[in-house]
């Protein structure tokens, strides 16, 4: 409880300084920076009737959408891959070497190639959407099978236990925090490439407002759409976290 306390204070004391910095003292420009007054015009603007195209729960919609299909994508293929990669040592010698020479190139870099094999649509925004989320969900899936305590796995051996059932009842269990870690992540990746992705032929999103705000000069727009982003990030891990409780309540 102090801890939300002491957040709630510093946010008040942000928005003073924000206040007094824009406003009467005057020690920011309003090109450079929306004062209180301007980003209240911005939702109210957004709310109704709407900027780049849509109101903002269109926007939103749109965004978060994408960020969940991409993530979802990203969890269902690179959780199972680092699993396979962690558990069997001549998977790892053929996939590792070539993950690793395929994960520094940044996800932006794909967009040319991404319009090229998917075109403008919906499905090249989720793919380079994946591309951020997939490489975190295999590397801590895989530093977390690797992680096994080779005494649990000798214990599970005494008690009879198959390599099938040492997987799945002790390398996956003893894995998953790690593996939540990386999905946390992952879905940080999600949203620091939202904007990226919306480049490619959007016509909503909280990432087409901040393209459109930037063109148009309106630093209330750009903050506006940066705040959504900052908030829907926040509770969507907020909500990741609470499935984390559920699903290993021993490490909570």
């Amino acid at each position: 409880m102090k801890r939300y306390a002491i957040g709630g204070i510093l946010i008040l004391v942000l928005v003073v300084v924000w206040y007094l910095a824009t406003g009467p003292l005057g020690l920011v420009a309003a090109v450079k920076f929306p004062s209180v007054g301007d980003a209240y015009d911005s939702v109210l603007w957004l709310l109704s009737p709407g900027y780049a195209g849509a109101s903002l729960f269109v926007h939103i919609r749109t965004s978060v959408g994408l960020v969940l299909a991409g993530f979802v994508m990203a969890i269902a293929t690179g959780v199972p891959i680092g699993i396979l990669m962690g558990w069997n040592e001549l998977a790892d010698s053929y996939l590792n070497p070539i993950f690793q020479i395929l994960r520094p190139i940044a996800p932006i870099a794909w967009i040319p190639l991404t319009i090229l094999w998917f075109g403008l649509g919906i499905t090249a925004k989720i793919f380079v959407i994946w591309l951020a989320a997939f490489a975190p969900a295999v590397i801590n899936t895989h530093t977390g099978i690797r992680s096994l305590n080779p005494t649990l796995v000798e214990a599970a051996k005494v008690l009879g236990a198959s390599k099938r059932r040492l997987l799945w009842q002790v390398a996956v269990p003893n894995a998953l925090p790690t593996i939540f870690a990386g999905m946390q992540i992952s879905l940080q990746a999600c949203w620091m490439v939202l904007v990226a992705a919306e480049l490619v032929g959007s016509f909503t999103g909280l990432g087409h407002i901040l393209i459109i705000a930037t063109r148009d000069l309106n630093p209330g727009m750009i903050f506006i759409a940066m705040v959504c982003i900052a908030i829907l990030g926040m509770l969507m891990n907020f909500v990741l976290l609470r499935i984390r409780r559920k699903v290993i309540p021993w490490r909570n």
